[in-house]
């Protein structure tokens, strides 16, 4: 039975390489969405890999989504340009994934971590580096006041200088800002809560381990996933970590 399994496994990744292999030979470039949780569970889940997914389609890229933490390894990373940790929970890969995802990184590969992706592998010291910053806590979802750092990225060149948006706010253990390029910061005064003052940013990405990293700390709700703003957002930080956008 256990030899069966196996067989099957190998099978439904093999299967979802090729997929992504054919795929991204129209297309250029493919994208694994992973969203495996051990913790806390965003109801949002499904409809930010819908989002994903219609990007992907609308802009021609290939977009595979799994929980599945065994196509963390070198064979099946390789067929991808970019790994997005969707909302992502607590200890989602074990030592050789780990290591497996930092050779992608090494070899130029792009991650994108969305909300909740601050609130996986705390033990990972390498991935604490890679994602920028851990999650300390939270306050209730309301709306808040971001402000445009960074208005040349592809992720906010879009967006306007003051954006005003409803989500879940993080408060992060350490202010990453002396190793990344922030993008996005948030207006602690046009809400309650927020516990690091002047500079606390959401948004950010720099160029890691040979590889490029972006990370927003948006994303919680499911509206979120059919915000335009959002949306265009998301893209840019996908399109940058691919190497498509500078």
């Amino acid at each position: 039975m256990r030899v069966l399994l196996r067989a099957i496994l190998l099978a439904a990744v093999t299967g979802l390489v090729a997929c992504s292999r054919a795929h991204a030979d129209e297309t250029g470039f493919a994208v694994l969405v992973f969203s495996k949780t051990a913790g806390y569970r965003h109801d949002s889940i499904p409809a930010g890999i819908e989002a994903i997914r219609t990007l992907g389609a609308q802009k021609h890229f290939a977009v595979d989504a799994t929980e599945d933490a065994s196509v963390f390894n070198d064979q099946t990373l390789a067929q991808y340009r970019v790994v997005v940790f969707l909302n992502t929970t607590g200890d989602v890969l074990d030592g050789e994934q780990e290591a497996a995802f930092e050779r992608f990184i090494q070899s130029g590969g792009g991650f994108v971590g969305v909300h909740s992706a601050t609130d996986t592998e705390y033990e990972w010291a390498w991935y604490g580096r890679l994602v920028g910053a851990y999650f300390k806590k939270h306050p209730p979802i309301q709306a808040a006041m971001l402000r445009v750092v960074d208005a040349t990225h592809p992720s906010t060149r879009h967006l306007p200088a003051e954006w005003r948006r409803t989500d879940e706010w993080y408060n992060f253990r350490e202010d990453p800002s002396a190793s990344v390029t922030v993008l996005l910061r948030i207006d602690e005064s046009t809400y309650t809560g927020g516990t690091m003052g002047a500079n606390h940013p959401m948004a950010w990405c720099h160029p890691f381990d040979g590889g490029r990293a972006w990370y927003t700390e948006l994303g919680h709700t499911k509206e979120s996933y059919s915000e335009p703003l959002y949306l265009e957002h998301l893209l840019g930080g996908i399109e940058w970590a691919a190497g498509e956008q500078d």
